[in-house]
């Protein structure tokens, strides 16, 4: 019997840790589980424009303490509904993200509410030279004729988002395609003075910083601005040698009647030296008379 009682007292032991460590595993899923949140995220890379089914989401536990915004948590929630922006893998659904319930897809419903899709025809030049790319943001310049009939070139929108470039309103690359339409999201009245200006001028696009918010406001361009500052070259004056005279020739003095200072505003002659005879004077081109 006594050698029976530390096999008890061991067996005891053990069944009070085993209990322990249940009970702690249990209290730590319970934990786990007030902490996170089951989360609908992308099972792919998935396409703006793309309609979900199922086999393209999986849930996923997300910490509550990284709160979303209206996160789907139920297939019935997402199952048929269009995506209006591109979603990678492992990323999670957010109702932002969604067509409103009934869009049949397509660019139409990558559209936001109030804004409009025109199309403008580009070429490598106009289309910035194939960088203008899906949610890239343009300005939009137009070289027309003013009111006096000189060319100038001006910035008439700004900040203008790119939504597809020929037919394609996704790239996952950012190498430069040169396409012959591209794609512009603007508003009603905006797209007014695309269908003008392309009509009364040439257009082009102008890249700009997807973090740039600033609006600028020019005069736009003109030829007297590339011009300005620029003066034709003057042509300089060339000085008339004097003939030399021999040393021992004489040289006899003349007075001449003082003549009037020229103004400021005048620029003196040139003035010549003449030998008649002995005599040498300085004659102005005016007055010099062989």
């Amino acid at each position: 019997m006594r050698n029976l009682r530390p096999f008890g007292v061991l067996m005891i032991a053990l069944i009070l840790g085993l209990a322990a460590a249940g009970y702690a595993a249990k209290w730590l899923q319970q934990q786990n589980e007030g902490s996170t949140l089951q989360v609908l995220v992308a099972a792919r890379d998935l396409q703006m424009g793309t309609r979900l089914m199922p086999d393209m989401m999986t849930t996923l536990a997300w910490p509550k303490a990284a709160s979303l915004k209206d996160p789907l948590i139920r297939m019935d929630q997402a199952v048929g509904r269009v995506i209006r922006i591109p979603v990678l893998r492992g990323e999670p659904f957010l109702m932002n993200k969604l067509a409103p319930i009934g869009d049949k897809g397509g660019l139409s419903s990558v559209l936001s509410e109030g804004q409009r899709a025109v199309t403008v025809k580009v070429n490598e030049i106009v289309g910035v030279a194939g960088f203008a790319l899906p949610g890239n943001y343009v300005d939009i310049m137009v070289n027309t004729p003013d009111q006096m009939n000189q060319p100038v070139s001006k910035i008439v929108l700004e900040r203008i988002q790119v939504l597809a470039v020929a037919q394609d309103v996704a790239s996952t690359e950012n190498k430069p395609r040169v396409v012959n339409a591209v794609t512009l999201q603007v508003t009603p009245i905006q797209a007014e003075q695309i269908d003008l200006a392309r009509s009364i001028g040439t257009l082009s696009l102008v890249l700009r910083s997807q973090s740039d918010q600033s609006s600028v406001s020019t005069q736009g361009a003109r030829k007297i601005d590339l011009l300005q500052g620029t003066a034709l070259a003057q042509v300089p004056v060339k000085a008339v040698a004097a003939p030399r005279v021999a040393s021992n020739t004489k040289i006899s003095k003349t007075t001449h009647p003082p003549q009037a200072a020229p103004s400021p505003n005048e620029a003196e002659p040139p003035r010549l030296e003449v030998i008649r005879g002995l005599q040498l004077t300085r004659e102005s081109v005016r007055e010099f008379n062989p």
